[in-house]
């Protein structure tokens, strides 16, 4: 089969922007791919962090994932720095990555405008990200479009890597577009992120759930109960879509236009649907806590298998590189 890579950083809890945008993809993708999932934590330390929370986050990441629907007997799932070769791919490719390449890169500019001093760890990511995929020779990515510049830079960095050096040695991925809307947070304004703090997390209780819905931005135009609202620019109604039948959104989109319902209804029915929808990832997750040698043992045999597979590929990049054999 075709094979898939894809990661994700050890933010600790998912959240429904995880979920919805990435996770239920990668969980569909099990049954046509050969899918290798990634814990990414080298890329999680190029900005700052808390040292003695990193590790339990990593795993409690690990119990998410499985908790929603990564199946270990269907894909493999893995720590990036359990497998050191990740780095010795993004020194090699480091070799052929013009400079100029990742300076352009959105991300980087928007970062590191934001810092004082600017780690070379932040200008390289992208030199990861490509090591992350080519490592694997993986022919699908699955990425939302904000990823979609690294991805285009991670096939500049296999053509000029190929160029370079007159063998085909890694395959350009290709993109598979996430099939879900942007979900933003619960600010109605930024891309939902646990260091914004719009989240809802997958493993929230129902108490929490409700108490992070109810305050959430809706349509600004409403601004009492009896106006009208327009659900397209909702960005509760773009989770309803996720979480509710399609006649309930139907109904949501009717009530809303009308001024039938206040947003409060509107939220109390998204709240009971999504309470619903993620008991069983909140029950599975659960079993998992209390068994994290199982948790431990999945990510071991994860990434036993993709150390043989990458040190297959650092061999070959080694050899056309004309590097001396160990």
């Amino acid at each position: 089969m075709p094979r898939v890579f894809s990661g994700i950083q050890p933010s600790g809890d998912l959240h429904i922007g995880n979920y919805l945008g990435a996770v239920v993809n990668w969980v569909a993708l099990q049954a046509q791919y050969e899918c290798i999932y990634c814990i990414v934590d080298l890329h999680a330390i190029t900005q700052p962090y808390d040292t003695a929370t990193l590790a339990p986050r990593t795993l409690e990441m690990a119990v998410g994932l499985l908790a929603a629907g990564l199946d270990p007997s269907r894909c493999t799932l893995f720590v990036q720095s359990h497998v050191p070769q990740h780095a010795e791919l993004m020194w090699l490719l480091n070799t052929v990555t013009p400079l100029g390449e990742l300076e352009r890169m959105t991300q980087f500019k928007d970062k590191s405008a934001r810092q004082e001093s600017v780690p070379a760890g932040l200008l390289n990511y992208p030199i990861l990200q490509a090591a992350d995929i080519l490592l694997y020779k993986a022919d699908r990515v699955p990425v939302g479009e904000d990823q979609l510049q690294h991805l285009e830079l991670s096939r500049e960095i296999a053509r000029r890597w190929n160029t370079r050096f007159g063998v085909e040695t890694f395959p350009e991925p290709q993109p598979m577009l996430s099939p879900t809307r942007k979900i933003l947070g619960l600010d109605g304004q930024a891309k939902m992120s646990k260091s914004l703090g719009n989240t809802i997390g997958l493993l929230d209780s129902p108490e929490e759930i409700w108490a992070k819905l109810r305050p959430a931005m809706t349509d600004p135009a409403r601004k009492t109960r009896k106006d009208p609202g327009n659900p397209e620019i909702c960005n509760i109604f773009t989770i309803h879509r996720a979480f509710s039948t399609g006649e309930q959104v139907t109904h949501v989109d009717a009530q809303c236009r009308s001024a039938g319902w206040g947003c409060l209804d509107c939220k109390r029915l998204l709240a009971d649907n999504m309470i619903a929808a993620l008991a069983p990832v909140r029950e599975r997750a659960a079993e998992l806590r209390a068994r994290p040698e199982r948790v431990r043992e999945v990510l071991g045999d994860g990434a036993a298998h993709c150390r043989a597979l990458a040190e297959a590929t650092l061999v070959e990049a080694r050899q056309v590189m004309g590097l001396q054999a160990p």
